[in-house]
């Protein structure tokens, strides 16, 4: 499990200062760009598209795992707009707080 833990945070040190770097020589007008290349119908575009059944998919596995409470479906705003910027980190939290119980981390309420 411990492994597991790192590695979620490697990731997010990644994605965090990757993302750093293009706020700072881009800015943060990311959704012209990212819904443009999806018009465009081409690789990009394609790219885009799958990951955003992935940000739907992640917001509703955490709202589901919250029994689609008022808390849940926060979350799941933010799972859905911040990516794996929160998939990552909520992840690392969930194994901590549950022991490394999978069963607990992927089912919650709902675990039993």
């Amino acid at each position: 499990m411990r492994a597991f833990q790192l590695l979620l945070i490697a990731l997010w040190l990644v994605l965090a200062g990757y993302t750093g770097v293009v706020i700072a020589r881009h800015g943060l007008d990311l959704l012209p760009i990212f819904f443009g290349d999806m018009a465009k119908l081409a690789w990009p575009g394609q790219f885009n598209l799958d990951f955003l059944c992935f940000l739907v998919l992640s917001a509703l596995w955490t709202a589901w795992r919250n029994g689609f409470s008022a808390g849940g479906l926060a979350l799941a705003l933010v799972a859905f707009f911040g990516g794996a910027g929160f998939l990552l980190p909520y992840l690392l939290w969930l194994t901590i707080s549950t022991h490394g119980d999978m069963r607990r981390v992927l089912l919650g309420v709902r675990a039993s």
